[in-house]
């Protein structure tokens, strides 16, 4: 996967949110501000267009170094814990809503 439409309300909003937890690289000088990862693999835009997900549809999962440290700056950034970390296999997993209310995953290696 390479490019991702996220949906939000307030595409500003949730670029500061990503910006803030990820570290992402975002050009927020547009109506749809764009996106790159920390590995520019990923690209993508938030969009007004689209409705937010919730917990339906494909849900992305974005590795971190520490889960923990991602949930925590979820929080901070007005974001909320959907599921707490679990173990699976040995990974960490867990999955947060972001400001427009889109259900996330973050992992690590355990």
């Amino acid at each position: 996967m390479s490019y991702l439409r996220i949906p939000a309300t307030d595409p500003q909003r949730s670029a500061a949110f990503y910006e803030a937890v990820f570290g992402w690289v975002v050009d927020a000088d547009r109506d749809d501000p764009s996106f790159e990862d920390g590995t520019g693999h990923v690209i993508g835009h938030f969009v007004a267009d689209l409705p937010v997900a919730g917990g339906a549809g494909v849900r992305p999962y974005v590795f971190v170094e520490s889960v923990e440290d991602a949930l925590a700056a979820v929080a901070a950034q007005g974001g909320e814990v959907a599921t707490a970390p679990f173990p699976e296999g040995d990974l960490s997993v867990a999955t947060f809503h972001d400001p427009a209310g889109n259900e996330i995953g973050v992992w690590q290696l355990a």
